[in-house]
């Protein structure tokens, strides 16, 4: 059998002729009651709903099994399950392993909507949370508990990216307790620069909404399970009611065919910012993975195959409000907004108090502003020549 890239990979994937139905692209089948000619014919898809057999809309259609198959051999999981979006796919792979009692393991870095889950929802149905640093490596076994169910890994971390050891924190764990479910957050890699089944993790989970889509017009969760996870994952997310539109599965899937171009772009461009960056005198620090000030690179240059577009670096001074006006409201390419992945190139900021706010318990403080942006598909020279009128401005006033 052919070895394929993962070009090639993603150009074929999901396009099995039950899908396509003669198409190039898998059909839009939109649906929510699936007609059954007999009792004989209710029966098996009865028996096998989980199994990709058209049975009621909630289940899925050929549109949503052929992304769910797609992710599965892209991720070289059991199984995929589709959310409405990437904090959705967070929030019910964890609801799908704890109960009351139970203990979580967060890495203190993450997402911020990931840590309000755990400190609102999770506390609010008896799961305790233990936040830790992520560079903390193998020392993690002596935060794990007797209760504890579920290890969230986030990689890289939000704002400040850095890179965990994530062999060394599995191994870690699992030593201590084989039945954990180790999960983690794996947008910023779109689930195929860092292939998290392979290092022993149970649960890759992205936020579809940036790279899987591309173009910030949908929004999508997915996660990708181990054969260990699958069933569980697959059954409590149903009974959560979870579930994607048809529409917006054959949006992701269609933007599968142009990720492996699009990431290459994103890494060239983004670390011709990066180090640009590190060359200006306003900057302290850029948090590039691949660059060597990033805390963490050695582990992200050992463990991934490749960078994306979203960095941040760190201003020598905290702006004043004034400032920040000044520099933030003018820029011609970069924009302002949440969310990233897509096509355009963003910008966002924090103070460091309110990053400090977000992530108590991690040691690595910031004195200056941080600015996170995300490099889009531009001109990278057009995009520097932006930043550098930013830092003109700066210095005008």
């Amino acid at each position: 059998m052919l070895t394929k890239s993962l070009a090639t990979t993603l150009v074929h994937v999901g396009r099995k002729k039950r899908y396509t139905q003669g198409s190039v692209n898998p059909v839009v089948q939109r649906a929510s009651s699936l007609v059954f000619d007999s009792l004989a014919d209710k029966k098996h898809a009865t028996i096998n709903r989980a199994k990709g057999e058209l049975f009621y809309g909630r289940r899925g259609t050929l549109t949503h099994f052929a992304l769910q198959d797609a992710m599965t051999e892209l991720e070289g999981g059991a199984g995929c399950y589709l959310y409405p979006c990437g904090a959705a796919a967070v929030t019910n792979s964890i609801l799908s392993f704890v109960g009351n009692g139970d203990h979580v393991l967060m890495t203190g870095a993450a997402y911020e909507p990931t840590q309000d889950f755990c400190n609102v929802v999770l506390k609010k149905l008896g799961v305790s949370t233990t936040f830790y640093d992520p560079m903390i490596g193998g020392e993690i076994a002596d935060l794990v508990q007797p209760n504890t169910k579920v290890l969230f890994l986030e990689a890289p971390s939000s704002l400040t990216m850095e890179v965990a050891d994530i062999p060394a924190i599995v191994s870690a764990v699992r030593n201590i307790n084989p039945e954990i479910v180790i999960m983690i957050d794996n947008t910023w890699a779109a689930g195929v620069l860092f292939k998290a089944l392979e290092y022993g993790i149970d649960i890759s989970i992205q936020a579809g909404t940036k790279y899987l889509v591309g173009h910030s017009d949908v929004m999508i969760g997915t996660a990708v399970a181990n054969a260990r996870c699958w069933d569980q994952l697959r059954e409590h997310s149903y009974l959560m009611g979870q579930m994607v539109d048809a529409d917006s599965a054959y949006i992701t899937i269609r933007g599968l065919r142009t990720l492996n171009i699009r990431l290459k772009q994103h890494e060239e461009s983004s670390i011709k910012v990066a180090q640009w960056l590190a060359q200006q005198p306003e900057v302290k620090a850029v948090y590039h993975p691949a660059l060597p000030s990033c805390p963490g690179n050695t582990f992200f240059k050992r463990d991934f195959s490749g960078s994306s577009g979203l960095f941040s670096f760190e201003l020598k001074q905290k702006l004043t409000q004034q400032q920040l006006e000044v520099f933030m409201n003018y820029f011609e390419l970069f924009t302002m907004a949440y969310s990233w992945g897509g096509f355009e190139s963003l910008i966002l900021y924090n103070q460091p108090e309110e990053v400090m706010k977000i992530r108590p318990n991690i040691q690595r403080k910031l004195e200056g502003t941080l600015i996170r942006i995300h490099i889009g598909l531009e001109n990278v020279d057009d995009l520097i020549e932006d930043l550098s009128a930013g830092f003109k401005r700066l210095s005008q006033n």
